[in-house]
């Protein structure tokens, strides 16, 4: 069975699911480490998130302009 061809935005999308799946699971290992006094480290992660969130929206508008191209 031939492998399944993916467009650039399709391969960018699922990278785009990747990074909010892994935002969303070190939102919670934030709480948990903030939880156990470790209020140092929770500051760095949330500076990251910081970072993540930031660059959601770059690549959501990258993603809208592969799109509104159409298929290469």
């Amino acid at each position: 069975m031939p492998s399944p061809e993916y467009s650039l935005s399709d391969v960018l999308e699922r990278l785009d699911h990747n990074q909010l799946a892994l935002e969303a699971a070190l939102i919670e290992l934030t709480l948990l480490v903030e939880s156990q006094g470790h209020a140092e480290t929770g500051d760095n992660v949330r500076c990251a998130l910081h970072t993540i969130g930031e660059n959601a929206g770059h690549i959501k508008q990258g993603l809208a302009k592969l799109r509104a191209q159409g298929p290469h």
